[in-house]
């Protein structure tokens, strides 16, 4: 069987807290691990969505709208939908399995992974990533 479910892989989750919101791949396990002993991924996606700009808006407000919010989470094959879309963030050395295990550890891992995306948003790149699935 051919191995799609790579690094960089723009997915949509399915199931839980963040249904519907886009993320991509940072890690997977297709023979799963002890603890986990499924196909499995670690995921950084987008918590919520930054807001439409307009040209009248300030740049405070622009910077505002432009803020972006961020999640990481181990998820199961079976509940994410993969996309055609990659996004070339490099995310692998910021994001690690360890970095779930403590609060504090998560909670400095996703500012990382918010501020990468915010700069990814801001270049203009990866258009559909960054907006809301209309469902």
């Amino acid at each position: 069987m051919v191995k799609f479910l790579k690094p960089n892989k723009a997915v949509i989750l399915l199931q839980g807290r963040f249904a519907g919101h886009k993320a991509v791949i940072v890690k997977n396990f297709d023979d799963g691990t002890r603890d986990r002993p499924y196909g499995h991924c670690l995921v950084a996606g987008i918590a919520k969505y930054p807001s439409k700009v307009i040209r009248k808006d300030s740049a405070k407000k622009q910077a505002k709208k432009s803020r972006v919010k961020a999640f990481i989470k181990l998820v199961n094959y079976n509940h994410i939908m993969p996309t055609r879309y990659t996004l070339d963030v490099d995310l692998k050395d910021v994001v690690t399995v360890d970095s779930l295990a403590a609060h504090d550890k998560k909670k400095t891992t996703s500012k990382e992974i918010k501020s990468r995306f915010e700069e990814r948003f801001k270049t203009g790149k990866n258009r559909w990533f960054f907006s809301k699935l209309r469902f």
